[in-house]
């Protein structure tokens, strides 16, 4: 394990010495992340979500995944203004339950799928805020699978790899290129702190979060 993530481990211990199965990890980073999957799963179900499209119940899609996010942290409060502001009617609502769904679920290739979902939240109307944001791009596809998907918060995730000494050419508009390293990233931390036993992508997540975020300085 090169320094520097030996170095983030160490950090990430310091907070939670047992990891990802210590209780204050568990009730500060992990619970409501994995709460919001859970409720993700009750309400927006591919099958059931696949109905909903075809009966153009776009706006109860989007309302509905809306209602599960506003419950975490993840987006600042401006960004959860901007996207419920642009879906709030069908317009808007429609380019992004289908796009989001078929990002999620649809066969083909993997960089054509999010390059369409990354269109699709590019064409929503905005209202005051610029809505094609990298947290707003990841945030539903994290919660909706997060076995899969991660969540980009740029500053922290730009943080995390240079004290990592992982590779991350990050550019403010999403593209695939940064998404991929980004779950390259995640995945070599999860081999090289697989004692540890990283679960899904929101530990990985969490522990980028920890070397990165202003809430963990030391």
């Amino acid at each position: 394990m090169v320094p520097g993530a030996l170095t983030c481990r160490r950090k990430f211990l310091r907070f939670f010495p047992h990891g990802f199965r210590d209780a204050k990890y568990v009730s500060w980073e992990r619970e409501y992340k994995w709460l919001a999957h859970q409720r993700w799963k009750a309400a927006l179900e591919q099958a059931h979500w696949r109905v909903l499209l075809k009966a153009r119940r776009y706006r109860d899609i989007a309302r509905q995944a809306l209602s599960i996010e506003s419950r975490t942290n993840l987006l600042f409060s401006f960004e959860k203004m901007a996207i419920r502001d642009a879906v709030r009617e069908t317009a808007g609502a429609r380019p992004f339950a289908q796009a989001l769904f078929d990002f999620l679920y649809a066969g083909g290739d993997p960089e054509r799928r999010f390059n369409d979902w990354v269109a699709a939240v590019g064409t929503l109307p905005r209202v005051q805020t610029r809505v094609l944001t990298w947290p707003v791009v990841t945030v539903f596809p994290f919660i909706a699978d997060p076995t899969r998907h991660i969540f980009l918060k740029p500053m922290v995730t730009r943080a995390a790899a240079t004290a990592y000494g992982a590779s991350f050419d990050y550019t403010s508009r999403p593209t695939w290129t940064t998404y991929q390293q980004l779950v390259m990233f995640a995945e070599r931390i999860r081999r090289d702190q697989r004692d540890l036993r990283p679960r899904d992508m929101i530990d990985l997540q969490s522990f980028i979060w920890v070397q990165g975020s202003d809430e963990y300085e030391e």
